[in-house]
């Protein structure tokens, strides 16, 4: 019971994680019909902030630091890699996301000289609990709490400001958002900004959990949050975050049984069902292209 209890609650708390990462994935989706394949080196970066900077400052102190950095980092991303290719097809800006997340890996590669990196331990967050009677640390605890605390305070945002309202139109027509008088870059930037911000936060749960970061470590935690967005139907801040829940908990209980080298296969084996079954994912709307 107790072990059941424990892998229910690391299922949950990766879940919350991946959700975190998701989230840009879908938002960036949602208006500019892009998939950010740099978000999970922007995440990766986000860790190894910390490491650094919690050298010289006390974590605590660091963790809304490299917030405001990882933020920071998606804006200057967007602006230099993206924005430039505003007009281009598709598939340039695909391969300039794709670059932006070599090139981060390689600048990671260069500063840590490729050796792995430890993350500092986080006041309360690494301290250990126990839950019905099984051993857990609290960032387990915290994260859906917080996770469900962010994703309220984002649909808020979405629904009742200015900002919000003008991030729904351009999601619905790009083209007339523009010819409306929405400043179609302002809007961009914010939801970089804002991926990149749960990005940083999801860091810092995570690697409480997952200490040890090299340059490689955004790489899977990014795949499975985008099978997480796609899952729940890209596009769907709800539906990104039921993904995303439901893929950490089925990775979980399949890493604490004899299939765990199956993990990863299940994960985009259950993708692929559902995406025959309902292949605009389970929240996603079926849009029909205008010829």
């Amino acid at each position: 019971m107790q072990y059941a209890i424990s892998i229910l609650l690391s299922g949950v708390s990766l879940g919350g994680q991946y959700a975190l990462i998701a989230i840009g994935y879908t938002m960036v989706y949602g208006i500019l019909r892009l998939i950010n394949f740099a978000h999970g080196d922007v995440f990766m970066v986000a860790g190894l902030m910390m490491v650094y900077l919690s050298a010289s400052i006390s974590p605590l102190a660091a963790l809304p630091l490299v917030v405001i950095l990882t933020a920071l980092l998606g804006f200057v991303i967007e602006r230099a890699a993206y924005k430039p290719l505003r007009s281009a097809p598709r598939m340039s800006v695909m391969i300039s996301a794709i670059g932006v997340s070599y090139l981060l890996q390689n600048l990671a590669t260069y500063v840590t000289g490729g050796l792995p990196q430890m993350y500092p331990d986080l006041p309360f967050l690494s301290k250990s609990v126990n839950i019905l009677g099984a051993p857990t640390k609290w960032v387990t605890v915290v994260t859906p709490f917080l996770v469900v605390i962010l994703v309220i305070a984002l649909t808020q945002l979405i629904h009742h400001t200015k900002i919000g309202m003008a991030m729904r139109a351009v999601a619905k027509d790009f083209e007339t958002s523009q010819l409306m008088g929405i400043k179609i870059n302002s809007v961009i930037s914010i939801t970089f900004i804002i991926g990149s911000l749960l990005a940083g936060l999801g860091s810092a749960l995570y690697f409480t959990n997952y200490q040890s970061i090299v340059p490689l470590s955004g790489a899977l935690p990014g795949l499975r949050a985008f099978v997480a967005a796609v899952f729940g139907g890209i596009g769907s801040i709800p539906g990104a975050v039921v993904g995303a829940f439901l893929i950490g908990i089925s990775e979980t209980i399949i890493k604490g049984s004899s299939w765990s080298v199956f993990s990863d296969a299940f994960t985009f084996a259950l993708l692929i069902v559902i995406l025959v079954v309902k292949p605009t994912g389970l929240f996603g709307e079926k849009v029909t292209d205008k010829v």
